[in-house]
């Protein structure tokens, strides 16, 4: 069971396992094809990628852009979530995500974190920084597959 903090003092309360469903669609041969893709959430609702979106920065999006936004999202909670254990909850903390795609294969991940923390100095916010990437359940599903490097200060 995944774990969150509560308001009582950022107690860990547990939480019931979550499904959550996304869909892709795919018409035609992939350089002249396109596709489309949903959630159920709606977030996503028939929203258009191609080869020119995924392979030549044609505006839209691409599944490598949605892996980094799911990634740096993740982070943000996960780092946030440690932080506030520690006693140290973040007045806000943003995480970039660049994901590498080189010869058909995903193999690198970069995050850039950034967060306004009082109280707590730079070499203290860079260790839990890692330590709370190895709690990142995005970054541990990924993990094995690939890269991942951290950058991580005080705003």
């Amino acid at each position: 069971m995944s774990e969150a903090p509560t308001n009582e003092k950022h107690k860990i309360i547990p939480l019931p396992p979550i499904k959550r469903t996304a869909s892709g669609t795919w018409h035609g041969d992939l350089k002249t094809g396109n596709g489309k893709i949903g959630s159920t959430s709606g977030v996503l609702s028939d929203t258009p990628f191609s080869f020119a979106t995924r392979f030549q920065n044609e505006a839209g999006t691409n599944p490598e852009e949605l892996i980094a936004a799911a990634h740096a999202a993740c982070y943000s909670m996960a780092f946030s979530n440690y932080l506030s254990q520690q006693g140290h909850v973040p007045e806000e903390m943003h995480t970039e995500a660049t994901v590498t795609l080189h010869e058909g294969k995903i193999g690198a991940m970069h995050l850039v974190a950034r967060g306004k923390v009082a109280g707590l100095d730079s070499e203290t916010f860079k260790r839990y920084a890692e330590e709370a990437e190895a709690k990142c359940p995005v970054s541990n599903l990924l993990r094995s597959g690939l890269s991942i490097t951290l950058d991580a200060d005080l705003a």
